[in-house]
């Protein structure tokens, strides 16, 4: 146990020294802001670019693999409905309540740590649990907050949240890659090295914006954001553990990236999603606060459950 959280303990070192520096103001919040765009927009992509051009998309999917992380996320995402839904809570508000319940930090945190952690045979598990996130749940709660504000769900909705999508730049980076490497194409050496070396600031920049992000986040709302935290990081990783290694035939290693990815803490496009919505933003980034912190502990827990 001992071994795997000294593992850990690195990559929240850095999300440690992030909100440290926001908070004694030696890094401002609008530095914060574009480092965060450096690191989605160029650092990250160029990572995740990198890794998709070296699978095969054949390989790649494995509906069991699909299946399980759909089911038993979905399973969660209901339960946060219902307990939202039961204390009196709006449509929008339970579905972004559910939301919190099993959107994870995959690109900005488990794509850098778990392939680390796990080796870069976790790339292609990782890489499909944030695609799945991205193209089914985040589609899922934009559709239910326009449609529960118009009234009704019109066709024509769907086509923003398809585009925002498609353009978003992790979608873009791991759709290219995959084409790369279906078609064959050849991989210059010049390009591998300037994928590396932006590649290689993804992960320390990721975390340190991760922390930086955290420092302008208020702690209220506590009670909601600590069930929230809750459902995240044990709820959400006990759902999968069932589906993938109880309802469906998953590869046993992929099934454990699996739940290690399920465990990590909320993610922050949720709070970016609340914002924009203006629904449950105070519960949302309270519990982004929560679930960072406890997760320092939870993920360790959970790597050594799963045996890597």
């Amino acid at each position: 146990m001992l071994e795997v959280f000294l593992k850990t303990l690195p990559f929240f070192g850095l999300i440690g020294l992030g909100w440290m520096a926001v908070r004694t103001r030696l890094f401002p919040e609008n530095a914060a802001a574009a480092l965060t765009r450096f690191v989605f927009f160029f650092a990250l992509s160029a990572m995740l670019f990198r890794f998709a051009a070296r699978l095969d998309l054949p390989a790649l999917f494995d509906l069991p693999f699909v299946l399980a992380y759909l089911s038993g996320s979905l399973l969660v995402w209901l339960i946060g409905l219902v307990v939202a839904r039961r204390r009196g809570l709006p449509l929008p508000e339970a579905a972004m309540e559910a939301q919190c319940c099993i959107a994870g930090n995959t690109g900005f945190l488990g794509v850098p740590m778990l392939v680390v952690l796990l080796g870069e045979a976790a790339i292609g598990p990782v890489l499909m649990v944030l695609t799945i996130d991205m193209l089914v749940f985040s589609t899922l709660i934009t559709l239910i907050v326009h449609g529960a504000r118009s009234g009704r769900l019109r066709l024509r909705s769907l086509f923003p949240v398809l585009r925002g999508i498609a353009a978003n730049p992790m979608i873009l980076s791991m759709a290219a890659g995959l084409a790369w490497s279906s078609l064959h194409l050849p991989w210059p050496g010049p390009l591998d090295e300037f994928l590396s070396i932006l590649g290689a600031a993804a992960t320390p920049g990721a975390l340190f914006a991760i922390g930086a992000s955290l420092a302008a986040l208020q702690v209220r709302r506590l009670g909601p954001s600590l069930w929230l935290s809750f459902a995240k990081l044990a709820l959400h990783p006990a759902a999968v553990v069932i589906a993938a290694f109880g309802l469906f035939d998953v590869d046993h290693f992929a099934a454990g990236v699996m739940v290690a990815t399920a465990a990590l803490p909320v993610a922050g496009n949720v709070y970016i999603l609340a914002q924009h919505f203006g629904v449950a933003a105070q519960r949302v980034s309270t519990a982004i606060l929560i679930s960072t912190a406890f997760s320092i502990l939870t993920i360790p827990v959970t790597i050594l459950l799963i045996g890597g």
